[in-house]
């Protein structure tokens, strides 16, 4: 454990300025898994030329499909985003926890880069630029329908395109199977009613998120099967896009720690490297992105290493870095903010689709300023509040800190720090009927199903500027505390578990909020900053 503590403090040491306490570079030309400490579930990523684009299942989480990019990939940040606001427009005004963007997949075809997702309540989108980084083309509805989920495309040699996909049971009443569909030349639309191409009831169940990839003369489909948290990597191969395909086995857990271990996205190099990027469920870290070599035997991947030469990889933990041919410095993505631009941050994301009166970044130069937007009738806790403004957690310790100064205009009035998830607490202040400021400590258990919250502490204050602050441990324990002077910190008397939300993991970050629904003015809560280290 001490030489485990060491490495990681002299990792932290070399990377510089970078305060994030997870760096999967080594610095020696090897790396460790996690290379992304984060929650990009469901990860699909391409190599164009010298660059690597990832994108992931960002749900009702806004904006949404953040893009991810590298040039080693080990060092990733956030670069841009796709989606806004998530259609339609009046459903997602309010969170819908584990509905939205769904495994999506990005692939590069003629000059242009794509994006296709399932809404699988609403159907199939896609969204395309020339430009990853910049302004994204508005979501075409590929397919409307219900079910289908995890579309990928594939442009053959003859120009045909496919799409293929899975379904969702809870959607559509059945799963483990893979459906093929003609596209147009386009892309935009499908064009049949398509085709089953492989049943995995028997040998591959819950068999999902499929990736198209063509090479040595074989369709191959990259699909996990067996759930997401003891699951396994499948790969289908045919020599017709049709099939019949055959199956393998190509990465499982093994003696290993690491669980899943599925979907995610083959990347070939320049060098003729294979590397294979994929999650692990973690619990309220989320599913954290891993990052894998792959040999090729008899045209088949073998993805990870093949200790006892069964033919199926097993994880590896620390590896050489991939053959980029050149060195890049060590880069993780964003998570503090010192609010000095104009824009949010890329690491910033509502709950729900936004609206501008919720913040300013004008108002205060160099602060965030948060207006307490009033909660929706029948209110019974966070889980149904959109203007939650969040970030996912970025390693398996790390501490928060955030500075408030606020402003309120009634005692309904409530802004703080919190960690969001099935399970959530905060700390916050407000006002008292006497005008002195109330540091409050809350919990709710159970918030998905209605559960009501609970004060468990509360500590009065004779300043409206105070340091809230959260210790996320490695064990998924969180303890909260306070200063009223940036320097000397107060704990709270009881620590809190963090719980992942719906098909996310737990997420940190701030709010403010009316409870009086009818009150025709408001005040504000400024955030001089939020520190992560």
């Amino acid at each position: 454990m001490f030489y485990y503590y060491l490495e990681f403090f002299l990792t932290y040491i070399m990377a510089d300025n970078i305060n994030n306490i997870w760096i999967s570079d080594n610095n020696d030309g090897t790396y460790k898994n996690p290379v992304i400490f984060g929650d990009y579930s469901d990860p699909d990523a391409i190599r164009v030329k010298d660059d690597f684009y990832l994108v992931s299942s960002s749900f009702n989480c806004i904006p949404g499909l953040q893009i991810l990019h590298s040039k080693d990939l080990v060092n990733w940040t956030i670069k841009g985003k796709i989606i806004d606001k998530l259609p339609p427009y009046d459903v997602y005004a309010k969170p819908r926890h584990g509905c939205g963007v769904w495994a999506p997949s990005i692939r590069y075809n003629n000059g242009e880069f794509y994006v296709y997702f399932a809404d699988p309540d609403y159907g199939i989108y896609m969204s395309k630029t020339d430009d990853p980084f910049g302004n994204w083309e508005p979501l075409i509805l590929v397919k409307e329908a219900k079910g289908r989920i995890d579309p990928c495309p594939i442009w053959d040699d003859d120009g045909s395109v496919y799409l293929v996909h899975a379904w969702a049971k809870s959607r559509a009443g059945f799963k483990n199977i893979l459906t093929l569909n003609k596209m147009n030349k386009e892309g935009t639309k499908i064009t049949d009613e398509g085709v089953i191409i492989f049943d995995g009831t028997i040998t591959q169940p819950t068999i999902e998120g499929p990736k198209f990839y063509k090479k040595y003369g074989y369709y191959y489909i990259f699909a996990p099967a067996g759930g997401v948290v003891n699951g396994w990597q499948t790969v289908l191969r045919s020599r017709n896009i049709y099939g019949p395909y055959e199956e393998k086995v190509v990465l499982y857990q093994g003696n290993t720690g690491i669980n899943g271990p599925h979907q995610g996205a083959w990347i070939e190099l320049e060098s003729g490297e294979s590397w294979f990027l994929h999650f692990q469920s973690r619990g309220a870290y989320g599913r954290i992105v891993h990052l894998q070599p792959m040999f090729w035997m008899d045209n088949w991947p073998v993805i990870g290493l093949d200790s006892d030469n069964d033919n199926k990889g097993e994880p590896v933990l620390k590896y050489k870095k991939p053959d980029v041919g050149s060195s890049y410095p060590i880069a993780v993505p964003q998570n503090s903010d010192d609010f000095e631009e104009n824009e949010l941050g890329l690491q910033w994301q509502w709950h729900a689709n936004h609206k501008e009166s919720w913040m300013s970044l004008a108002e205060k130069r160099g602060c965030l300023r948060l207006y307490p937007y009033p909660v929706f009738k029948n209110f019974k806790n966070f889980w149904d509040v959109p203007n939650l403004l969040l970030q996912k957690f970025c390693s398996d310790f790390f501490i928060v800190t955030a500075k408030l100064t606020f402003y309120p205009y009634s005692e309904d009035e409530k802004a703080g720090l919190i960690i969001m998830g099935r399970d959530y607490s905060y700390l916050s202040l407000n006002k008292t009927d006497k005008n002195k400021m109330k540091l409050s400590h809350v919990v709710c258990i159970d918030a998905e199903s209605g559960m009501i919250e609970k004060e468990i502490e509360e500590i009065f204050l004779d300043t409206d500027t105070v340091c809230l602050r959260v210790k996320i441990m490695n064990d998924e324990e969180c303890f909260f505390s306070y200063s009223t002077d940036d320097h000397c910190f107060n704990d709270l008397k009881m620590g809190f578990t963090a719980k992942k939300g719906n098909w996310i993991g737990a997420k940190v970050g701030l709010f403010c909020i009316n409870f009086n629904k009818n009150q025709k003015r408001s005040g504000y809560a400024d955030f001089d900053w939020f520190k992560v280290e």
